[in-house]
C-alpha cells in the first residue's frame, strides 16, 4: 500500500478491535509459546482498571496458574539514584549468559498529575532490552501500596507461564513498596550507597529485617574506601537485628554495577540461598505463606473498598471525624458507630 511505512500495519484498525475482545485461548497459546506481544497484552489486561477487561484477565490468569511457580523471584529495592537499573542490567546480562530467561518488572515513578509511567528503566537498560532472552516491563506506580500490589504479583504468574525462569521485581524504593515486594519474592536485596548520606542514619530497621542480602553499590573510583567503611557499618548493624531465618545469615557486599565488579559474587550468594532453602523445604514453605498472605490481603482490601463505597458510610464519615477532632467521642467509639452503619 503506497505511502504507508513498512513498520505500520495497514490493518491496524482491525487489530485494535481484536484487542478489545481477545481470544483467550489463542492468547494463552501464544503466551505459553513465549511470544512477547502476547505476554505484554496479557499484562495489560491484568493492569487494566476497565470493567470489560476484568473477565479476560481472570480467564488468562486461570489458565496460566498451573504453569506458574517454577521461577526464582528476586526483589530489589533502594532509594532513587542508588543504581538499581544499572545493577539489574549487569546482573541480567550475567544471568542470560548462564542460560537464564529473565523478566524484569520495574515499577516506575508516576506523574503526580497523569499517573503515567516515565518508563525510564527501559531506556536505562539499553543492552538488556536488546536481548531475546529478556523481557522488561515498566509499569506506573500509581497510588497502590507504594507502587506494587496485586497486579505485579499477577504479572509474575504470567511471566512464569511464558517460560521466564528468573524474575526481578524492582521497587520505587519508597513507602510500603518494600513490604509488598518482600511478600512476593524469594530473595529480597537491599541496595545502598556510601558517602552520599544513604547510610545507617537514613535506613529503617524494618527494611534491614526484611533483607536477605545488602549490597553497597558504586564501589568504584574514589568511592571504594567509603564503600568498605559502609560495608563494615552494616555488618555491625546486622548483629543488632534479629535474624529473619535461623538457617540464613544476611551478608553485606560491595559492588560496582557500572564496572560489573562483584556481581558474580552476589549471584553466587543468591544461588546459595536458593539451594539451601530448597534443601530444607523452607523455600516452598515461604511460598505457601506468601500465597496465604495475598489471600488475606486481597480480602481486606476488597472489604475496605466495599465498606467505604457505601453511601451511608461516606455520608456519616465526615461527621464522625469532626466529632473525634472536637473530642466529643473517642476514635474507637466513632469506628464502632461507622461499622454499625456499614454492616446494617
Amino acid at each position: 500500500m503506497a505511502g504507508i511505512p513498512s513498520h505500520i500495519n495497514p490493518k491496524s484498525k482491525r487489530s485494535k478491535r481484536s484487542k478489545a475482545t481477545p481470544d483467550i485461548g489463542q492468547l494463552f497459546d501464544q503466551l505459553k509459546a513465549g511470544e512477547i506481544s502476547a505476554l505484554s497484552q496479557a499484562i495489560t489486561l491484568v493492569e487494566s482498571t476497565a470493567p470489560k477487561d476484568h473477565a479476560f484477565a481472570k480467564a488468562i490468569l486461570q489458565r496460566c496458574l498451573p504453569l506458574s511457580g517454577s521461577s526464582f523471584r528476586l526483589g530489589i529495592t533502594g532509594v532513587p539514584g542508588v543504581g538499581k537499573s544499572t545493577f539489574i542490567e549487569s546482573l541480567g546480562k550475567l544471568l542470560i549468559g548462564q542460560g537464564k530467561k529473565l523478566a524484569v518488572l520495574a515499577i516506575d515513578p508516576s506523574s503526580g498529575i497523569s499517573q503515567g509511567s516515565i518508563l525510564g528503566d527501559k531506556t536505562r537498560m539499553e543492552e538488556l532490552v536488546k536481548s531475546d532472552q529478556a523481557f522488561i516491563r515498566p509499569s506506573p506506580a500509581g497510588k497502590t501500596l507504594g507502587g506494587v500490589a496485586r497486579k505485579t504479583r499477577e504479572a509474575i504468574i504470567l511471566c512464569e507461564a511464558a517460560g521466564y525462569d528468573f524474575i526481578i521485581v524492582e521497587t520505587v524504593g519508597v513507602g510500603q513498596s518494600e513490604t509488598a515486594v518482600h511478600s512476593m519474592t524469594d530473595f529480597f536485596l537491599l541496595l545502598k550507597l556510601a558517602g552520599a548520606g544513604d547510610d545507617l542514619q537514613g535506613i529503617k530497621r524494618g527494611i534491614m529485617e526484611m533483607a536477605d542480602g545488602i549490597v553497597i553499590n558504586k564501589a568504584d573510583g574514589n568511592n571504594q574506601t567509603a564503600a568498605k567503611h559502609a560495608q563494615r557499618e552494616f555488618r555491625n548493624a546486622l548483629h543488632l537485628v534479629p535474624p529473619k531465618n535461623q538457617d540464613w545469615q544476611t551478608k553485606v557486599y560491595t559492588c560496582s554495577a557500572l564496572e560489573q565488579n562483584g556481581i558474580q559474587e552476589i549471584l553466587d550468594e543468591i544461588n546459595n540461598y536458593e539451594s539451601k532453602m530448597r534443601a530444607q523445604y523452607s523455600f516452598s514453605a515461604k511460598r505457601q505463606d506468601q500465597e496465604l498472605y495475598w489471600l488475606h490481603q486481597t480480602i481486606e482490601d476488597q472489604l475496605m473498598n466495599h465498606f467505604f463505597t457505601k453511601t451511608a458510610v461516606s455520608e456519616a464519615l465526615a461527621s464522625l471525624e469532626k466529632e473525634v477532632l472536637d473530642k466529643k467521642i473517642t476514635p474507637f467509639e466513632a469506628a464502632e458507630k461507622l461499622l454499625a452503619i456499614g454492616t446494617s
